[in-house]
């Protein structure tokens, strides 16, 4: 009786560590797709010129 004791307070430890460890692995994740959004933002808000072709205002005339 004793041993099975032993193996479910094991068990029960393992699961503890195991979701520990995917709770840190989802902060992971959530901090860098808050830093990319944040990359996203920063660089939209500094881009003033898209880099495209330049549109001129008035038409050649032939």
């Amino acid at each position: 009786m004793y041993y099975e004791y032993e193996i479910s307070q094991l068990r029960s430890a393992e699961l503890m560590r195991q979701a520990e460890h995917e709770r840190l692995a989802r902060e992971v994740v959530r901090g860098r797709r808050a830093a990319r959004r944040e990359a996203a933002r920063r660089a939209a808000e500094g881009e003033v010129h898209t880099g495209g072709p330049r549109r001129h205002r008035f038409l050649r005339t032939a």
